[in-house]
């Protein structure tokens, strides 16, 4: 008991930097694909690749027929897309992050099927899989 005591700050600190390492797995940032699941899903075909890029690093390099909608952009620009409501939607970023975000958005506005690719285009082209530019 004396030992908690006099190191109850370490203890505290210890507590919580492991609830900041848990942290991110605990917040739910939408349902993911790899490489190879998005692959599948694109060739199966009525999937649609929504890249939330903006549109200078979309001119980069992109996923064959993704369409380019920035994330900051798609609550005003959902109309775009409401015919792939029952699709599959796999959103697309640089790194995945900001691709988890627009998973929640069009979630919230009624899309069925929507997945976040994840590690975004790096992974992809880590991958060799292909990139239009």
């Amino acid at each position: 008991m004396k030992f908690i005591l006099d190191n109850i700050f370490l203890i505290g600190i210890a507590l919580i930097s492991g609830g900041a390492l848990l942290l991110p797995l605990l917040q739910r940032r939408g349902a993911k694909v790899s490489q190879l699941q998005a692959t599948q899903y694109i060739n199966q075909g009525k999937t649609l690749i929504l890249d939330v890029r903006s549109a200078d690093e979309f001119a980069t390099g992109h996923l064959p027929n993704a369409k380019n909608i920035p994330l900051a952009e798609i609550n005003h620009r959902l109309k775009e897309i409401e015919k792939s409501k029952n699709a599959v939607v796999i959103t697309v970023c640089a790194t995945g992050v900001r691709s988890s975000n627009a998973v929640s958005v069009l979630n919230k506005a009624g899309f069925a099927q929507v997945f976040s690719l994840d590690g975004g285009t790096e992974a992809w082209k880590t991958q060799g899989m292909p990139i239009v530019k």
